[in-house]
């Protein structure tokens, strides 16, 4: 089976929070042919992981990272390793991700009120500045 995950889907599989919830997640999960992960269900994902269940941002990046090594995980490569590369640098994996999507749509510079967000892209390199 090809699937789609919802941000629910994977939350259970990486908390497990609700056992029963979680053992299905995981089952749906391995035996799936295809997990198709949309990017905003990543952005959702490191959300919640962050904000309501106090994930470091280690222990975030590695559960993205588990998924970008699983052999039937589709998702927007660049994009999730941009997103990645601001949250393990100390910012939201959101905000890299939307930097990378937006220039990849033709964006040439990622403009924000977030000035830690703008900050932590310029200092790599990317075009980043406040309104």
């Amino acid at each position: 089976m090809k699937v789609a995950v919802d941000t629910n889907v994977l939350v259970r599989a990486v908390v497990r929070d609700d056992p029963a919830q979680g053992d299905i997640a995981a089952a749906l999960l391995a035996d799936a042919d295809l997990i198709a992960v949309a990017l905003p269900c990543l952005c959702e994902l490191a959300w919640v992981l962050r904000r309501v269940y106090g994930f470091p941002p280690s222990d975030v990046a590695a559960a993205i990272r588990a998924l970008l090594a699983a052999a039937n995980v589709a998702m927007n490569r660049p994009a999730v390793e941009a997103g990645l590369s601001v949250l393990e640098a100390g910012g939201d994996f959101a905000d890299g991700a939307i930097a990378h999507e937006g220039s990849w749509l033709g964006g040439e510079t990622f403009v924000s009120f977030d000035k830690k967000a703008v900050a932590l892209l310029a200092a790599q390199g990317r075009p980043a500045r406040l309104p």
